[in-house]
């Protein structure tokens, strides 16, 4: 059998949650706020508890090890390209250095072949000068010995006067090729 004891109200439901759910809806909404502020607590505590763990500040000292070490490689880097671009200007120069360097020794070597040209020229003609005058040594000497044997023939006594009498103009002719080789 069921029990038979009843609680019966005799005010409508209506009239109960309007006078106590104000109360209610008060202390239910402290009771909640209250809930949330110890969890948040809890949570805080935990979090303050972990964040002084060995293992949290181990991984803090990691964090700023590597942050030296990339500062300190981002560094390095920085150098290593300020050093790269000064390289590569000192190159440019050079480059530019040689290929001026190349077109004045392009500059001189044409300039030298072209003296070396007007030297063979006029060695040239100087050894046609040479070998003309040459001729005309032998040629005079050849009529020297000519006028020598005549004279010898005609006076002996006299041959000592005309060998005398050659020499000069022997002598004003060597003058006269020394000055057309000049």
């Amino acid at each position: 059998m069921a029990p038979i004891l009843y609680d019966y109200c005799k005010m409508p439901m209506d009239d109960i949650w309007k006078e106590d759910g104000d109360k209610r809806c008060k202390l239910v909404v402290g009771i909640l706020g209250l809930l949330v502020i110890v969890i948040l607590g809890v949570l805080l505590i935990f979090f303050i508890i972990k964040a002084n763990s060995e293992a949290c500040q181990d991984g803090l000292r990691a964090v700023m090890e590597c942050r030296n070490v990339t500062y300190l490689l981002q560094e390095e880097l920085t150098e290593a390209q300020r050093g790269f671009r000064d390289a590569e200007a000192q190159a440019v120069t050079c480059n530019q250095t040689v290929m001026a360097l190349m077109a004045s020794l392009d500059a001189e070597k044409a300039q030298g072949r072209k003296k070396v040209e007007e030297l063979e020229g006029e060695i040239t003609t100087l050894n046609h000068k040479l070998q003309d005058a040459s001729a005309e040594v032998e040629r005079l000497r050849r009529e020297n010995h000519v006028l020598s044997g005549r004279v010898a023939d005609t006076d002996s006594a006299s041959s000592q006067n005309s060998s005398c009498a050659a020499e000069p103009p022997l002598l004003i002719l060597l003058l006269g090729l020394g000055a057309l080789l000049l």
